[in-house]
């Protein structure tokens, strides 16, 4: 049986053991990344394939007649076409919880950055403003506490839950609001809310929710509106769910008090992002890294080899298709 892993340096910087995947089977073809047009050619003659982030259309999976199992080497499944997938027999898993620590550390990296002014403080540091004080400590930016705040979470799955508790130890008040597609009911942390009635009270809103249909533009200029003037957003978790010109305009407006944003809705922005501004305050971009810790990316390929072994005995496990 062959594998083929069509990009790897997605994952792997060099500083990841792929000894546990390389052990999953007797033969594996590496690529460091692969084009679109390069993925059939690729593919060819091989039964299992790991993705991260190389598209696997209808197309691409009707031509690979040996194609027995595809691997997505991360928890989102937009792109693989599944029903191509479905129609062929292939069966397609995908991997879940291994990013959990590193994503919950980040979201509140970033909470903690804004609220405590770091990146201000940081540059007034650099720009010698503390070397000309006239008293010990600069107080130019002021610095807000996460204890006592109210914290409003879309998506309570995993990631969610993770994020609750981490609030819970700051002393901070959770609150969980209706993920559009889902029912309201009981969360663990307290009833479910819709999202609409909940903005208003929070002092920041951490999203966790995949991208679909009906998170898509969730987060928009009248969203934005109704949280107070001081609230944080927090996204780690897909850029399409934010529109992020509205994000940009009530940043510089004074209408919101911060954001931390670990994703765009293109990626990389080659062409440019509303949010990439010079000139927008209070705004933190990271490279989609939260789930980039070296402990997360070993966790995922461990996942990923125990996907493979389960298909090849016959017992596919965290199955999509």
């Amino acid at each position: 049986m062959l594998g083929v892993f069509l990009d790897r340096d997605s994952l792997d910087t060099g500083d990841l053991d792929l000894s546990v995947l390389e052990e999953a089977l007797p033969g594996w073809r590496f690529f460091a990344a692969t084009e679109p047009e390069e993925v059939a050619e690729r593919i060819a003659g091989a039964q299992v394939v790991v993705s991260n982030k190389v598209p696997l259309t209808a197309e691409v999976i009707e031509a690979a007649s040996d194609l027995q199992f595809i691997c997505v080497a991360a928890t989102g499944t937009n792109n693989v076409d599944l029903e191509a997938a479905r129609a062929r027999g292939v069966i397609v898993s995908n991997v879940r919880g291994y990013a959990t620590p590193s994503v919950v550390q980040h979201v509140f990296a970033l909470i903690l950055a804004l609220t405590t002014r770091l990146t201000q403080y940081r540059e007034a540091v650099a720009a010698g403003r503390w070397q000309e004080s006239s008293q010990f400590c600069l107080l130019d930016f002021p610095i807000a506490e996460i204890a006592g705040r109210t914290l409003g979470i879309v998506g309570y799955g995993e990631l969610g839950q993770g994020v609750a508790r981490v609030a819970q130890a700051f002393g901070m008040q959770v609150r969980i609001a209706v993920r559009p597609g889902t029912e309201s009911g009981s969360a663990g942390a307290g009833e479910r809310r819709p999202l609409h009635d909940l903005l208003p009270e929070l002092d920041v809103l951490t999203l966790h929710c995949p991208l679909t249909e009906q998170t898509r533009g969730l987060i928009g200029a009248q969203e934005l509106a109704r949280l107070p003037d001081h609230a944080l957003l927090i996204n780690t978790a897909r850029g399409g769910i934010v529109e992020e010109q509205a994000l940009a305009d009530a940043l510089r407006d004074g209408r919101l008090g911060g954001a931390g944003i670990d994703v765009l809705s293109v990626e990389p922005p080659a062409a440019g992002n509303p949010l990439l501004a010079p000139d927008i305050p209070n705004l933190i971009v990271t490279p989609h890294i939260a789930w980039a810790s070296r402990e997360s990316r070993q966790r995922m390929l461990r996942e990923v080899a125990e996907n493979v072994r389960a298909f090849a005995a016959g017992t596919p496990r965290n199955r999509v298709v």
